[in-house]
């Protein structure tokens, strides 16, 4: 071991410093991840470090260690309270709101899905469903030409709808916590040679 080496080992500061920087490393990280996945940065670097932390932590000490205004940090900790993923705790004698994260990662996970994924595959599934009704009703006294048309139209909306039933299963299930069965993935390689019935039979 280096002498420099051996200088930090014994210096209290240097570890404490070192244990910080991994600690921010994580929290960049999970802030990379919360963005790519929606989220602001800022959310996924305050959980990650809350998550982290062996106590609950004072919003000043949230925005020292992560270099955030007293602003940043109020707004970022009430956005990850409406997500159910930070919650407020007290100390005995310390009058400041602490914070801390919520330790089930399935349990945050579960809820974005629900809230944001399952709820954006479900209103496809209702706007598909109107749209066919339209198509259909549109259809009525059409010429052969324009039957033909909208016939077409509907058996790609059908594949469509057919589609984001099978998103909706799988979201469903992931969140009740059930296993995924993978057969329902079959409705992506549906055969080309499908007659317009065949689509319809299965859309009931």
């Amino acid at each position: 071991m280096s002498a420099r080496a051996m200088n930090d080992a014994e210096d209290p500061e240097a570890r404490e410093a070192e244990a910080l920087a991994a600690k921010l490393r994580i929290a960049d990280v999970v802030g990379n991840l919360m963005e790519f996945w929606g989220f602001k940065r800022a959310m996924g670097r305050a959980w990650a470090l809350l998550y982290t932390s062996p106590r609950a932590l004072a919003a000043a000490e949230i925005g020292q260690e992560l270099q955030m205004s007293a602003g940043a940090v109020s707004m970022t900790l009430a956005e990850l309270g409406k997500w159910g993923v930070v919650r407020r705790s007290w100390v005995p004698g310390d009058r400041r709101d602490f914070f801390e994260a919520e330790t089930s990662v399935w349990k945050l996970v579960s809820r974005v899905v629900r809230e944001r994924e399952l709820a954006l595959v479900r209103e496809a599934k209702e706007s598909f469903a109107a749209a066919d009704r339209a198509l259909q009703s549109a259809s009525q006294g059409a010429a052969p030409e324009e039957k033909r048309r909208r016939s077409f139209e509907r058996e790609r909306i059908g594949q469509l709808r057919a589609l984001a039933e099978t998103g909706e299963t799988i979201l469903s299930a992931l969140v009740a916590g059930e296993s995924v069965s993978a057969a329902p993935l079959a409705i992506l390689g549906l055969p080309s040679n499908d007659t317009p019935e065949d689509s319809r039979r299965r859309r009931r």
